[in-house]
């Protein structure tokens, strides 16, 4: 890892940054990112959902420092910082669903204290939001300006409207305060490390196909999804960190495939034999899912470039090396369709 700094595009230097959540998927691979760049990082993250093989690797970087406290508290980091970067929230309809005031309490208490750290510091915040604000989308592709299909007392009312919420709160410091913020919305991402059990379709039909067991796929499998490796959201999330853009952006893969056609995909790479079962689809499930990237190709230069065949096999290897083919298969239905009430679901 080199040392100094990341610069950006709108002039200011990343030499170190908070990564909220940076313990869990996406944003080990965030801290990561950094790192190679020269900066530092405080990752703060209480382990609900993180893990802490996800940093494993940085335990002797002293470029790196781990904090562990629950955001949805007060709390502080000592020194400068260029930047916070708030992943920090149960993220899958597993976690969620049996996280609930957690998940509700990291969009709102939580990103209120990740931005008033951000103010403390000066920094530049970045707000990771989600497609899930969209709802079940009446507007396809998904475009910014869309307010989105929201059922704000539903099965995944937590995790949408603490998305929300933490938009709304981000937007108001920026207009009503001039904090330097921007929100992107990130779109399904998949790759090494997640979760084998976190209810999400890549991880669950991966587990499945290499244990030989039936491969659970929600409803008729038709509603549609769009991938993105965790290495291109990754560097979406970068570049709007870099920019001076306000957004919101979306962060995602505009190429749309169904489940079933994501399940027929994972077994063929695993050269598993295993049938596909269909299970029941949870309420609320998005029967569409595409994002509209043009801005973030206009505004950030950016755009994915893992196509998906070299995206899952690279998962696939991942979990081959760690998930024993013989394992109990303890992945619950999915297609980001955790059931609503959660008890048949089983914690990792």
């Amino acid at each position: 890892m080199s040392d100094g700094a990341m610069s950006t595009a709108a002039g200011r230097e990343i030499r170190r940054a908070v990564v909220t959540g940076g313990a869990g998927f996406v944003g080990s691979h965030l801290a990561d990112r950094l790192r190679d760049g020269g900066a530092a990082v405080v990752c703060v993250d209480n382990f609900l959902t993180g893990c802490a093989d996800n940093v494993a690797h940085l335990a002797a970087d002293p470029g790196f420092e781990l904090v562990v406290a629950d955001v949805a508290e007060p709390f502080d980091v000592a020194g400068p910082v260029d930047a916070v970067f708030h992943l920090a929230s149960p993220a899958s309809p597993h976690d969620y669903a049996r996280h609930p005031l957690e998940t509700l309490k990291a969009g709102a208490h939580g990103t209120l204290h990740a931005l008033e750290l951000a103010g403390r510091k000066g920094a530049r915040f970045l707000l990771a939001s989600t497609s899930e604000v969209y709802g079940d989308p009446k507007v396809h592709p998904q475009v910014e300006s869309y307010w989105g299909n929201v059922n704000p007392i539903g099965p995944r009312s937590q995790y949408d409207e603490a998305k929300r919420f933490a938009e709304a709160l981000t937007a108001t410091h920026r207009e009503h305060f001039g904090f330097d913020t921007v929100i992107v919305r990130l779109f399904n991402t998949y790759g090494p490390r997640m979760r084998p059990a976190d209810g999400r379709a890549v991880p669950t039909f991966i587990t499945q196909a290499l244990a030989g067991r039936p491969i659970t796929v929600a409803g008729d499998g038709q509603q549609t999804r769009s991938l993105c490796y965790v290495d291109d959201t990754v560097a979406g999330i970068l570049a709007a960190a870099r920019s001076a853009e306000a957004g919101p952006i979306n962060i995602g893969n505009p190429e749309e495939l169904t489940i079933r056609k994501l399940a027929d995909r994972v077994r063929e790479l695993c050269r598993s034999t295993a049938p596909m079962e269909f299970v029941p689809r949870p309420g609320d499930d998005p029967d569409l899912r595409r994002p509209d990237i043009g801005r973030a190709v206009e505004v950030l230069g950016w755009s994915p470039v893992v196509d998906l065949d070299k995206g899952l096999a690279a998962t696939i290897d991942w979990f081959a090396a760690r998930v024993a083919a013989s394992a109990p298969d303890r992945t619950s239905p999915a297609a980001d369709q955790a059931p609503a009430a959660g008890p048949t679901l089983i914690e990792p």
